[in-house]
């Protein structure tokens, strides 16, 4: 494995889409890299590319020419604000949504053969409970849940928690709260969604805080950039970096870390799963 030393591999997903998911990724990402993390940001909605969109990028080559066998991985990685590397998605290839057996090895062999550094790996799920979500998910070390303060996100991230729990043994979950409009509203919408958890599932869920509703950060996704760079002084820019010490402390701190090897190894359990199911 081309990767031997200790790599934070997280997952940001949520039971709907419209929650900030992928904002909250990418400014992850961004303030990673900021406290000298090499980070790789991989948009695992196949089928409908979000980040590169989000960042103002324009990628030649992206996911589909990998599992085709044009291109490598780093051949389609694409340079993002500090350093941060973007393996692209496809946008609006609908056969990319749902991985084939061989496209899955595919991309368990891209990601295997990669040399360049890497000590913090973001994946940016789909939003659902489909296969491609649970595998990806269930691959990655972290996983932080994405909530808003709507019904459906609090229901469809329960279902998330539940399918990934009861079905493929996840045990540990975060909860990051967006769009909220005070603090505390962020700790109201993760104890709702703890009373559920404690009372009908055998998971451990903590709380990694709340990113607020915020004028700058609508003004960063129309300008395609990162809040935390446009506007650093910026509410949700504050509460994102202070997301991303978060997580950077407990890699530092945690024992349950490998390298790329780690992501690579519970994909192939995870893709061997679903052929047996």
């Amino acid at each position: 494995m081309a990767s031997p030393s200790p790599v934070n591999v997280i997952a940001v997903t949520s039971g709907k889409g419209g929650v900030g998911k992928t904002n909250i990724a990418i400014n992850l990402a961004v303030s990673l890299a900021a406290l000298d993390r090499s980070v790789l940001l991989f948009d695992a909605d196949l089928g409908l590319a979000n980040v590169d969109i989000a960042l103002g990028l324009k990628p030649k080559y992206d996911i589909q020419h990998v599992f085709s066998g044009e291109r490598t991985l780093e051949e389609i990685l694409v340079d993002g604000p500090r350093g941060v590397r973007v393996v692209p998605a496809s946008s609006g290839v609908a056969e990319m949504a749902s991985l084939l057996p061989q496209q899955q090895a595919g991309l368990i062999r891209a990601f295997s053969e990669l040399t360049i550094p890497v000590d913090t790996l973001i994946v940016d799920t789909a939003a659902g409970i489909d296969s491609g979500v649970l595998n990806f998910t269930r691959a990655c070390q972290e996983i932080l849940v994405v909530i808003c303060d709507e019904l459906t996100s609090i229901t469809d991230a329960y279902a998330l928690i539940k399918v990934l729990n009861r079905e493929c043994g996840v045990k540990r979950f975060q909860v990051v709260a967006s769009m909220v409009d005070r603090a505390v509203q962020g700790r109201q919408l993760y104890e709702k969604i703890l009373r559920a958890t404690d009372r009908f599932l055998d998971v451990h869920l903590g709380y990694l805080g709340a990113v607020p509703r915020d004028d700058y950060l609508r003004k960063a996704v129309q300008q395609q950039a990162a809040v935390v760079q446009a506007y650093p002084r910026s509410q949700s820019a504050v509460a994102l970096n202070r997301l991303a010490v978060t997580v950077d402390d407990r890699f530092k701190t945690g024992s349950d870390t490998g390298g790329l090897g780690f992501f690579v190894e519970r994909l192939i359990s995870c893709g061997n799963l679903a052929l047996d199911a």
